[in-house]
């Protein structure tokens, strides 16, 4: 099996040097890149003029846009709606998010039926009528009234469902049955996705799997032998198959994980039909790259060629994943699909490296660096035929553009994709301009339960201003403004983001946040079980600090670990009531000196200490997994904890123990 732990070594390099590799790598010339730009201008303007193919739900993102205080009460809404568990708490929330937004403003701001009708039925709480003469005098107040009457079951199924209307339109059918029969009318071919955030429970991912089993078979039996590039497939969330995908869970893993997937894949290489593992977060990357390592080498596949994984043009490390990836494929003898996409969870993959205190990003902190690096692994696929089929799955007419133009330029073959309900217009444009292209439609499958988890991520994914689904459209935004060279984007600014620190540096120039460790990485996680196991070759003992001195106790007692009551950790020897008495004075007799040194002395010492704690940090959680049972997690919140509070109040020292203030 190919290495790919060590993939994880770029996971978190610097956005300056992998921009610059980017850059180097040169996936266009100056003149296909003047051509790129005339050919994605013209597929602005061909689907501005095919704006009747304008989905619904495009119409809907363009005239509510999160740039509005209207389209954020609608995010707001259906977020929090998820996390809702009461009927008297839903009200409260329907009135505050439809009741405070300026819902008239929008009316007649767009050409669609849809919109407009969706315009009054937010402002009439789900009722499409005529207004009276009291909302004609007096619309603000009378939409507060109406979305005032809390406890009125009708409110709260209307703006239920006028939040299922909206999702629908990004899902195909409830079931696969129904989607088939609907993707047949529509003319499309399909990769289907049942609907599913990941399994909680065994049962979850039993459900799921069994969901994904009868959709294989229902595509495979309805496919007609078409294969995998001309027929329908399905895509598979591996997070939905079992409660604990996750690295520090490899064993568990390949016990439990593989297992199910195999047998799902084999379905699939029956009816040889496409399946394609979908891409999830950064940290999972390495460990769904194994699974597709050794489902490549499974004999009982044949010479099966329809086995995918999507990979993810904002990780720093996906151009060395698809070099891996060829190299899997000429190793193994088995073509794979492979679908690049730009990635789908840029808010949570900041948010979470953040949080977790990482020394950078997995991903890239600009829009243009991930339009770059998409470049680039596309140029890598095209040039890996036959041993992959590529498949690209964009909304942006610029990147559509250059990834013909540079299949054309190589005789390869591609595959196009987009998201069911997005880029009709922009792919009727494709298709007319470039006299016709292989489109795949990415189509999720399930009922209400599931869809407003995959509505949320779509709303955020493109409904931001800087969208360019949200542009495309929009004929207030110049042609020249929609269209741009990545390239000359990112030349233009190769820094990081501004506004977006580093996860260490979150808090600003005064305090810094607390390191924590990766136990994605397989390093890290070995260097820190080492670090617990080198402890069991020690016996620990702990006795009172007098004066900075240690002093003996009492009679030594024994440390028992909690997880393991035949492990003796060590001894502590407790303070006896002299040596208590001696403390208390010490601390009377330093405590003037210390009033007197200012905030700015405590401070430094506070940091100091942050800082000798975040230095041995392996030590110490050693020793709490030890002393206290913890796990490596637990271990690593409590240290980080320790140093934040020390980070914190040096601040705090700072700002209210320094130099006083006249009142």
């Amino acid at each position: 099996m190919t290495d790919w732990d060590s993939l994880d070594n770029g996971k978190y390099r610097d956005e300056a040097a992998v921009i610059a590799d980017l850059l180097a790598a040169a996936p266009m010339s100056s003149d296909d890149r003047a051509a790129v730009r005339a050919e994605a201008e013209a597929l602005v303007r061909g689907a501005r003029r095919s704006v009747r193919k304008q989905g619904v739900v495009e119409s809907f993102l363009q005239e509510f846009s999160l740039g509005t205080r209207e389209g954020l009460a609608l995010m707001c809404l259906a977020e929090a709606l998820l996390r809702t568990p009461d009927d008297d708490t839903r009200d409260k929330l329907i009135a505050e998010k439809i009741g405070s937004a300026d819902w008239a403003s929008h009316l007649g701001g767009s050409d669609s039926l849809f919109v407009n009708a969706s315009t009054w039925g937010l402002m009439l709480t789900g009722k499409i009528v005529e207004p009276d003469d009291q909302a004609q005098k007096d619309l603000p107040g009378f939409i507060k009234k109406i979305a005032g009457r809390l406890g009125e079951p009708v409110i709260r199924a209307a703006v239920g469902q006028a939040i299922r209307i909206m999702g629908e339109q990004f899902v195909l059918g409830r079931t696969i049955e129904a989607a088939i029969k609907r993707a047949a009318s529509d003319g499309d071919i399909c990769s289907f996705d049942m609907l599913g955030e990941g399994a909680r429970t065994a049962a979850d991912a039993q459900r799921y799997e069994k969901s994904y089993a009868d959709a294989i078979e229902t595509v495979g039996k309805l496919s007609n032998k078409a294969g995998p590039e001309a027929g329908h497939g399905v895509s598979v969330k591996l997070s939905a198959l079992t409660p604990r995908y996750e690295a520090t869970q490899e064993a568990r893993v390949w016990d439990e994980l593989y297992p199910r997937v195999l047998r799902l894949a084999l379905i699939a290489a029956k009816y040889d039909i496409n399946f394609t593992i979908d891409a999830e977060e950064a940290d999972r990357l390495a460990l769904s790259l194994k699974l597709l390592d050794r489902l490549c080498r499974e004999p009982e596949l044949g010479q099966w060629t329809g086995l995918g994984l999507a990979v993810q043009a904002y990780q720093k490390r996906c151009p060395e994943a698809v070099a891996r990836l060829v190299a899997l494929s000429k190793e193994t003898g088995r073509r794979l699909m492979v679908r690049l996409v730009k990635g789908a969870y840029w808010d949570s993959e900041i948010k979470r490296a953040q949080v977790a205190g990482r020394p950078d990003y997995p991903v890239y902190s600009t829009k243009p660096a991930t339009d770059l690096s998409y470049l680039v692994c596309a140029k890598a696929l095209i040039a890996a035929a036959p041993h992959l089929y590529a498949q690209f799955a964009t909304h942006n007419a610029h990147t559509l553009a250059a990834v013909v133009r540079m299949s054309k330029a190589a005789g390869v073959k591609i595959e196009h994709q987009r998201l069911h309900g997005m880029g009709e217009a922009l792919y009727k444009a494709a298709d007319d301009l470039y006299d016709g292209i292989t489109l795949r439609a990415y189509a999720p499958v399930g009922g209400h339960e599931d869809l407003l988890p995959y509505l949320v991520r779509r709303l955020l994914e493109n409904g931001a201003n800087t969208s360019f689904v949200h542009a495309l459209l929009d004929e207030r935004v110049p042609v020249e403004k929609v269209v741009v060279d990545p390239i000359d984007a990112v030349e233009a600014h190769p820094a990081r983001h501004a506004k977006i620190p580093t996860p260490i540096h979150v808090y600003g120039d005064r305090r810094q946040n607390s390191a924590g460790v990766d136990l994605s990485i397989k390093a890290e996680r070995e260097r820190l079980t080492a670090a617990v196991a080198a402890l069991d070759s020690e016996t620990l003992s702990a006795g009172p600090l007098i004066g900075g001195k240690l002093v003996a106790g009492g009679t030594p007692l024994p440390v028992v670990s909690p997880a393991d009551h035949g492990r003796v950790v060590g001894a502590v020897s407790e303070a006896q009531l002299p040596q208590i008495d001696q403390a208390f004075k010490l601390a009377r007799a330093a405590q003037p000196a210390w009033d007197r040194s200012g905030g700015a002395a405590r401070a430094k010492v506070l940091r100091a200490m942050g800082d000798a704690l975040e230095a041995n940090i392996d030590r110490l959680i050693a020793i709490l997994s030890r002393e206290a049972g913890k796990t490596l997690s637990d271990g690593i919140a409590e240290v980080r904890e320790a140093v934040d509070f020390c980070r914190y109040y040096a601040v705090l020292a700072e700002d209210q123990f320094g130099d006083g203030e006249i009142l």
